[in-house]
């Protein structure tokens, strides 16, 4: 039933440390579930952008970082952003992913066919 990485250019948008708009504790649990569900269903992106406060999620003791790596491991590219991480000084914490430019961000959702922004 989910769709998997190859057959839609799906990227995920992450631009916040957790998900939706909601106190830190809640925005952590929805999205530790949305990222365990998302491999558990098998509805792999082909890509993870993180950019502004999102570029934590993939730091080393964000509490998503293994699920980062089997999202990575199942075919997801992810993209952090290297500014966002210069500017929160955490380019040396990034323990998941590949560090990227803005332009690599943008040629992700321009060659995207979905776009989903958490």
């Amino acid at each position: 039933m989910g769709n998997k990485v190859g057959n839609e250019k799906v990227a995920v948008i992450i631009d916040r440390f957790g998900m939706g708009n909601a106190e830190l504790e809640l925005s952590h649990i929805l999205l530790k579930n949305y990222l365990t569900l998302t491999i558990s269903e098998n509805r792999i992106p082909a890509y993870i952008c993180l950019y502004g406060d999102g570029v934590k999620v993939a730091c080393k003791d964000s509490g998503f970082t293994e699920e980062l790596s089997k999202l990575e491991s199942m075919g997801s590219k992810i993209v952090i952003c290297k500014t966002c991480l210069s500017y929160n000084n955490l380019l040396e914490k990034v323990s998941v992913g590949s560090v990227g430019t803005m332009l690599d961000i943008i040629d992700i959702q321009y060659n995207s066919t979905r776009l989903i922004k958490l």
